[in-house]
């Protein structure tokens, strides 16, 4: 893999590689959170899984490279759409068609074979599926969901990048005030610790919806955000490569499948980070978060069901608005929640060739 110019090799020590590294956040914790709820996923080895590599690629590329959930897989996950063994085969098979892919210079190629009103389409699907696992938990303890709404709408008026954090950070503190802060513990270091991987038509539904995601948002997207904002010439075949990579060693050690996505590079560079600094501050925020994260365990879930519908609508706003075609994008939504993600990608893919 290239990597970028030595010039863009940079680490500085300033305010805005911290808040930079909260910005990447934004998007990575309530999902953790959500899947080390609602399914066998360790939140540790999710926790360790990104500190780890929010390092690697910090230091690798000398960029303040974003590393993210894939969230087409995580949303299906959270949404009880395809199991844990699904996701763990599907981020796997990820992995080794997006490391095949760079290799073959074939990235920005596919791109334009999708189509960016279909790849918005899927994330707006997965938006939708989120609000549907979101009513199971608000309904449970309507009164704690009541609370949360009114703490993320006070937020929303001063900031609404920051809703989900704050949200996040008092469901954490009062869980903390009702359990108690369990003692560091290090996540055993072993081959699938949460489950092994499953093979079945969700397998196969989540690995469409999430190429189709991480090709357009995570390869062409974060290579141009870098060329746009960090003057660095990063090509998405070698970005491809590097998630390929990452996710063929990190999965099988219970990590979550990652990827490289330009809203997380976007939310960086606007909480203030300029040099890969903010992936060691990054890193070293989630490996402190791994060793507490049984604090996590007993986080409300009707607050995660607040916390999910505002994940789904920050995906659902940028989907909308990153593209032209947005009745077309929410059709591809509503097929997904009314069949599957995998139906609605296909059909969506087809129409989008024959009526264009």
């Amino acid at each position: 893999m290239a990597t970028a110019t030595a010039a863009r090799r940079t680490f500085a020590v300033d305010a805005g590689e911290v808040t930079g590294a909260i910005g990447d956040s934004i998007t990575v914790l309530p999902l953790v959170v959500a899947l080390g709820l609602l399914t066998p996923a360790s939140i540790p080895h999710l926790l360790g899984g990104f500190a780890v590599f929010q390092v690697v690629w910090g230091v690798y590329y000398g960029l303040p490279l974003s590393v993210e959930p894939m969230k087409a897989l995580a949303g299906l996950a959270i949404a009880g759409a395809i199991s844990y063994g699904d996701l763990i085969a599907a981020g796997l098979l990820a992995g080794a068609v997006l490391l095949l892919a760079g290799r073959a210079g074939a990235l920005e190629r596919i791109a334009t074979l999708i189509g960016n009103p279909v790849i918005r389409g899927v994330q707006f699907a997965v938006a939708c599926l989120l609000v549907v696992a979101a009513a199971d938990l608000v309904v449970a303890a309507p009164t704690v969901a009541a609370a949360g709404v009114a703490i993320a709408a006070v937020v929303a008026l001063v900031s609404q990048r920051a809703v989900a954090l704050v949200v996040l950070a008092v469901g954490v503190l009062w869980t903390a005030v009702v359990s108690g802060v369990p003692m560091p513990a290090l996540p055993a270091l072993e081959p699938f610790p949460s489950g092994v991987p499953t093979l079945s038509v969700g397998v196969a539904e989540g690995l469409a919806a999430q190429l189709a995601m991480t090709v357009g948002n995570a390869a062409v997207a974060t290579s141009l955000l870098l060329s746009d904002l960090y003057d660095a010439d990063v090509s998405p075949d070698t970005l491809a490569e590097s998630m390929g990579a990452m996710n063929l060693v990190a999965v099988p050690l219970g990590a979550l499948p990652m990827c490289h996505g330009s809203g997380g590079l976007a939310g960086k560079h606007a909480f203030g980070a300029r040099s890969a600094s903010a992936n060691l501050v990054a890193g070293c925020l989630y490996g402190g978060l791994a060793l507490i994260a049984g604090l996590l365990v007993a986080f409300p879930l009707a607050l995660l069901g607040v916390l999910l519908v505002v994940v789904a609508a920050s995906l659902a706003r940028v989907a909308l608005t990153s593209t032209d075609r947005p009745l077309f994008v929410v059709a591809v939504g509503v097929l997904a929640v009314v069949t599957n993600v995998g139906i609605a990608f296909v059909v969506g893919a087809v129409w989008w060739h024959v009526r264009g």
